[in-house]
């Protein structure tokens, strides 16, 4: 029986990584700066409450949020900020971004930009991330299944 089972995960081993093979592209691979393992270098920035928050009444903070947004798109644009979203809750972990950057310094600049990190009301924390190739399709995918902008 132990030998029927081993054999069997052999079987579904091989026929799975044949499988994974077979789907491989070598352009799309190379067009998203993939590695060998389909992975390549990102930045992430998690976003967190600043200690500045109570400073600003509350369309001060609308205004800052909306300068917030208006910087995200203006990253995306730029083809810069491949994924941003919040966290749910009303935690000190507020986000994240994940930049397509080589370096924390160019990362810890684009992040500078933004108003609310300006007015103190976020602070990020950067760190160099391994992430899966194909997240830098996002921004090509994200639009087709958007139907409200913020």
């Amino acid at each position: 029986m132990k030998i029927s089972l081993f054999t069997l995960a052999l079987l579904f081993t091989f026929a799975f990584s044949s499988f994974s093979q077979e789907q491989y592209d070598e352009s799309l691979a190379t067009k998203l700066g993939a590695d060998d393992y389909g992975m390549r270098k990102y930045v992430m920035a998690f976003l967190l409450r600043g200690d500045r928050v109570s400073e600003y009444g509350e369309t001060e903070r609308a205004d800052i949020q909306a300068g917030h947004m208006a910087n995200i798109s203006r990253m995306a644009e730029m083809g810069k900020l491949i994924v941003a979203g919040p966290f749910f809750g009303n935690d000190e972990l507020r986000g994240i971004y994940i930049f397509d950057v080589q370096t924390i310094e160019e990362a810890k600049a684009l992040t500078e930009t933004d108003p609310a990190i300006k007015a103190g009301v976020l602070k990020m924390d950067l760190k160099e991330w391994y992430g899966s190739a194909a997240l830098m399709m996002l921004p090509e995918i994200y639009p087709k299944v958007t139907k409200k902008s913020f």
